[in-house]
């Protein structure tokens, strides 16, 4: 299965598989996602209440509306494809894949599997590592786990990125001198689509430093 690159989120960062946490974001600025299921808002990256694993978050499909949320789906042909590099070349060692089944109404999870191809194409590997029903929006949290110890959650929750949008463009124009303390939360009340995956970190086989960023993936 051919898949073509939406949209390259340049979240690119780096976290010491030991510890530590790693987040971007990027809310609807270009007109080619806006509104669309391929729309990245945000990447995390941390390591897990159990020190062994690692949690992978992609948040997509921003500022919806309480209403928006009660109807939003995951789009069965956009893949999203968690990279990660293992030794800082830029290319990706491992990807971990999640696709959503409308048939099911199940997340599914591929990976983390070394690609058969890198860059901006790809196609589904290996086979499905862990599934998920996705948690309907205002309803207790589904999870599942895998037969190799993976985790997984997918489904509407409020968006966990907290900015003061206002000061900050005011500061770009000289009318503020910095941010306020406390500050203005310009997202709060609006919700996200969210894919949570919870790897063993023996699966990524990694002792040091990894990149990691976040694509969606077209089928084409």
């Amino acid at each position: 299965m051919k898949r073509k690159k939406l949209l390259l989120t340049t979240i690119v960062a780096a976290l010491l598989v030991t510890g530590g946490i790693i987040y971007a974001a990027d809310h609807i600025d270009t007109p080619a996602v806006t509104n669309q299921p391929s729309d990245i808002t945000d990447l995390y990256v941390f390591r897990g209440a159990d020190a062994n694993n690692l949690v992978f978050v992609a948040n997509t499909q921003g500022l919806m509306t309480p209403a928006a949320s009660g109807t939003a789906k995951f789009n069965e042909n956009t893949v999203l494809e968690f990279n990660i590099d293992k030794n800082g070349d830029n290319i990706e060692d491992l990807v971990i894949q999640c696709k959503y089944d409308a048939a099911s109404n199940k997340m599914q999870v591929y990976g983390p599997i070394a690609p058969s191809a890198t860059g901006t194409k790809s196609k589904l590997e290996g086979s499905v590592t862990a599934e998920v029903a996705v948690t309907a929006y205002g309803a207790g949290a589904v999870t599942a786990t895998g037969g190799t110890g993976i985790k997984v959650f997918a489904g509407p929750r409020d968006d966990p990125f907290y900015f003061d949008l206002n000061r900050y463009k005011a500061i770009l124009a000289g009318t503020a001198p910095g941010f306020s303390n406390p500050g203005t939360d310009t997202f709060a009340g609006t919700n996200v689509m969210s894919i949570v995956v919870e790897v063993p970190k023996s699966l990524i086989g990694a002792a040091g430093n990894i990149n990691v960023w976040l694509e969606t993936k077209k089928k084409i």
